[in-house]
């Protein structure tokens, strides 16, 4: 078994290639159509964008002190974002990260979102992937600490619900290789705090794979309102249907459009842990921006 650290690099690695998987497919809609039918991604340089950067400082944390450190993490956070703005960050993030910069109150900056109610984005949720490969063995650890993650920008019960099901999810694909997809999907429910999201993560049960993407999409959502509850679900469905396929479940995944580099960095993150290595392509693992070799990870 590899250490706790490797796993959840591995993790990270699973979010950068579906993070830059699915910001290439953010063209013309026409081309996009092809591309999707023939299954060949349009011309990319496979740059990741800040689902991947925001995880980063999560794995830092977790290396200095086998856990998140919130003070840690919001700093990271802040210097990353100097290092390079233009990396897909939403419109609110722009503003709070540049509040962390100058405040060290992360918390009441974060509590502040959406007049007091804490952002329910889908932010925490992107990036906590790793956080699951890492404490795989314990699904409590890994509830409590996704928790911690998303307090950090997304304080809002939705976006920490949207976290610690990307996370337990995580775990389970980590800890069980061939893990039935009832029982992956019933833990995942078992300990995602009552939401809506909660709610539509059980209508996942509901819609076959042979439903069309369109009504996927209709039932729940794809990531264009950019909330958790609308950008969690239809990637657990296609890790829930497409199970131990990494490259199937990132092309169902990214087929649903809407918020698609944040979608498949959550399934890829999730589903790289217990996919078959003949179903990751070496292609995509090449040619994915090196986060290991990036300003945003090298000191």
């Amino acid at each position: 078994m590899k250490t706790r650290i490797e796993l959840a690099k591995r993790s990270l690695t699973g979010i950068s290639i579906g993070d830059a998987f699915g910001d290439s497919f953010f063209r013309d809609r026409e081309l996009v159509e092809s591309a999707l039918i023939n299954k060949t991604i349009p011309e990319t340089e496979w740059r990741y964008t800040d689902d991947t950067i925001m995880a980063i400082p999560i794995l830092q944390s977790l290396e200095k002190y086998g856990e998140v450190n919130q003070d840690f993490i919001a700093a990271k956070f802040a210097e990353n974002y100097s290092k390079d703005r233009h990396r897909g960050y939403g419109p609110s993030m722009h503003r709070k990260l540049m509040d962390f910069k100058e405040n060290k109150d992360w918390l009441s900056i974060s509590k502040s979102s959406f007049n007091g109610t804490g952002s329910m984005g889908n932010g925490g949720a992107m990036r906590v992937a790793l956080i699951g490969a890492y404490f795989y063995d314990d699904l409590d650890k890994v509830s409590e600490q996704a928790k911690l993650s998303s307090e950090i920008t997304h304080y809002n019960n939705e976006g920490i619900a949207g976290a610690i099901s990307v996370a337990v999810a995580t775990a389970l694909c980590t800890r069980n290789k061939e893990i039935d997809k009832e029982e992956w999907l019933n833990e995942i429910i078992a300990h995602t705090p009552e939401s809506d999201l909660k709610y539509k993560i059980k209508k996942i049960k509901t819609l076959p794979k042979s439903y069309s993407i369109k009504t996927i999409v209709t039932a729940l959502g794809s990531g264009t309102k950019m909330l958790a509850q609308d950008t969690v679900p239809i990637s657990l469905w296609s890790v829930y249907y497409q199970m131990n396929n990494f490259e199937d479940i990132l092309w169902k995944t990214v087929s649903g459009l809407g918020d698609r580099d944040t979608t498949c960095a959550i399934a890829g993150g999730i589903s790289i842990m217990n996919s078959k290595e003949e179903f990751i392509p070496s292609k995509w693992l090449n040619n994915v921006e090196k986060w290991e070799q990036s300003i945003f990870y090298k000191e």
